[in-house]
């Protein structure tokens, strides 16, 4: 909480000056009931209607003064809570954006959707309501029963017996509720995830029929999600029925005692009225008052959650680092493992290899058996557990990840573009490219042919996740976002999957061909897509089974060989 809290340095004035202006509001309001008591003790009981005017127009002049003080406090409030949480949601992207990937993976893509979202607005929400109410609430409880004790000392002390037993009411429904919310919040993540499968995945859902148990699921975590809140809101409506309670019975009490006093000449009407105006201040500011502790609960609760987040560790830039880049686009692994975060066992274990500058390494292996888990080493999107993996002879630790992966273009397993236009989408490759830069990578892409059709060609725009594209499409021009960056390494995992034969076949020989003669490697579970490659990584079970030319490993490797016969059986 302290490290959100810090955030509000650049918003000193406004936190100074919301509550002052509340406090000043508070100061008003309380001299209301004295004003009223004069106005039935001494203009009303003796008919002196020019005193009754003149003390009308003083309480109108009190309630615009206080209707300005409380807009002012508003203003300001609600100026340091918003600037103050949009600096860190800020600093909260800027921060996922930089943890790597073992740590988005322990996170989860709904916990930090939520703590950006929801999250951030409860402690918005917590930071505006506490610049209004921390001192006012207290000030009016407390300052009523002073004023009360001005008036009576008798009649004050049903204030001094009333006041602990509302808060004990409110405190003790607080104590209770205050861990549900936290659980609640809790629920919503899990809501949240269940929420994002579901619209990720809908096509899958119809194509198998799913829609039925999906809608049961998120009905199920949904009741318990409403169960629990409306089981901690009925604890929390308490809160105003029993407060109620206490308080209309002390002003049962008050005005029985007052009108004892009012009978033997200790009190007048007014001030009898003016007890029973401090009474319900006093009832007015203790219910908002649990309203500040909810609403703060919740902020604070959700405030660890960011913090959380922010305190996790960024990928390091190795001091040593300095202005290395990749050169030549040698890349070697030597006896590397792998074990991801809160895995039980290894998913890579003693892999060797390497890829001299320009050659073209095939991976290939079943499914799971890690072929993308060794090329996310190369960009360093995990760190190795066991071994080495080195470009340019230098480990991968020693490069600033940033300037590594300016000089490695990967295209993922599953295509991944962003809504605009399809320029937009190359420049995420190249911010510099031209035109016609862009134009080339479509061509060896194979994608020019079918974004020149398209109306507006490079300003075509492409909607959310390429949605409005065919799945070979959005591959080809992923492959052509990779290839506009003219890398050193050039990573293509599994990226043809949706191409037919020839179209893959056309794509390779471009990539082949290319005049800056980048290190390639091309994961498939296509033996044709890795038989034009210099050597061939065989994977199986997270290990190597396999390395060297297609021709070594038809004779060496029986895992190679298996493959290649489902494929070509009748070359075999």
């Amino acid at each position: 909480m302290k490290k959100l809290l810090s955030y509000l340095k650049d918003y000193k004035k406004e936190t100074f000056t919301a509550p002052l202006f509340k406090l000043l509001e508070a100061g008003f309001e309380l001299i209301v009931p004295l004003i009223v008591a004069s106005v039935i003790d001494d203009g009303i009981a003796k008919g002196d209607k020019p005193l009754v005017f003149r003390m009308s127009l003083v309480l109108l002049s009190l309630a615009l003064v206080g209707w300005t003080c409380a807009v002012i406090a508003q203003y300001f409030a609600a100026k340091a809570a918003v600037g103050a949480t949009a600096k860190i949601k800020a600093d909260l992207f800027g921060k996922i954006m930089s943890l790597s990937f073992s740590e988005t993976d322990t996170l989860g893509n709904s916990t930090m959707i939520t703590r950006m979202t929801s999250d951030c607005a409860l402690f918005q929400n917590a930071v505006n309501l506490f610049l209004r109410l921390f001192l006012r609430a207290p000030i009016i409880v407390f300052g009523a029963m002073i004023m009360a004790f001005t008036i009576s000392v008798k009649a004050a002390l049903i204030f001094v017996a009333v006041i602990p037993l509302l808060s004990l009411v409110v405190f003790g429904i607080m104590k209770i509720t205050v861990p549900m919310y936290r659980k609640v919040q809790e629920k919503v993540d899990g809501l949240l995830g269940i929420t994002r499968e579901n619209l990720t995945g809908a096509r899958v859902l119809r194509a198998f029929c799913r829609e039925d148990e999906e809608i049961k699921e998120f009905r199920k975590t949904n009741d318990s999600l409403s169960g629990m809140q409306v089981f901690v809101g009925k604890i929390a409506g308490l809160t105003n029925p029993l407060t109620f309670l206490l308080i209309n019975t002390a002003i049962i009490v008050l005005i029985y005692v007052g009108a004892l006093q009012v009978n033997y000449g200790n009190l007048t009407q007014g001030e009898v009225i003016a007890l029973y105006n401090y009474m319900s201040q006093i009832l007015v500011e203790l219910i908002k008052l649990a309203s500040l502790i909810v609403t703060v609960t919740k902020g604070y609760a959700s405030a660890k959650r960011i913090t959380a987040v922010l305190e996790m560790p960024s990928e390091k830039v190795p001091e040593n680092a300095g202005d290395t880049e990749v050169k030549e686009g040698r890349v070697e692994f030597r006896n590397v493992g792998l074990t991801y975060k809160n895995a039980g066992a290894e998913s890579l274990s003693n892999i060797s290899f390497f890829a001299e500058p320009g050659e073209i390494i095939g991976i290939i292996g079943g499914t799971g058996s890690g072929k993308s888990s060794v090329i996310n080493l190369i960009p360093g999107f995990y760190s190795a557990t066991a071994g080495s993996v080195l470009i340019d002879g230098r480990e991968i630790s020693g490069y600033d990840p940033g300037k590594l992966r300016k000089s490695i273009g990967v295209v993922p397993q599953y295509a991944k573009l962003f809504r605009g236009t399809v320029r937009e989408n190359m420049l995420c490759g190249n911010e510099n490219a031209t035109d016609e830069e862009i134009e080339q990578a479509l061509k060896d892409a194979q994608a020019y042919d079918f974004v020149m059709a398209k109306d507006g060609k490079l300003d075509y725009m492409i909607e959310n996740g390429g949605k409005n594209l065919s799945g070979g499409q959005k591959q080809r021009l992923t492959v052509a976002r990779a290839l506009v960056r003219r890398p050193k390494i050039l990573i293509l995992d599994d990226s043809t999957s949706a191409l037919d034969y020839k179209t893959d076949s056309l794509l390779r020989e471009a990539v082949s061909r290319l005049d800056y003669k980048p290190t390639v490697f091309i994961v498939s579970q296509r033996a044709s897509s890795v038989l034009n490659s210099d050597r061939t990584v065989v994977l199986e079970d997270g290990e190597c089974v396999g390395y060297g030319t297609p021709d070594e490993l038809l004779e060496n490797c029986e895992v190679y060989r298996e493959i290649y016969r489902c494929q070509f059986p009748d070359a075999i």
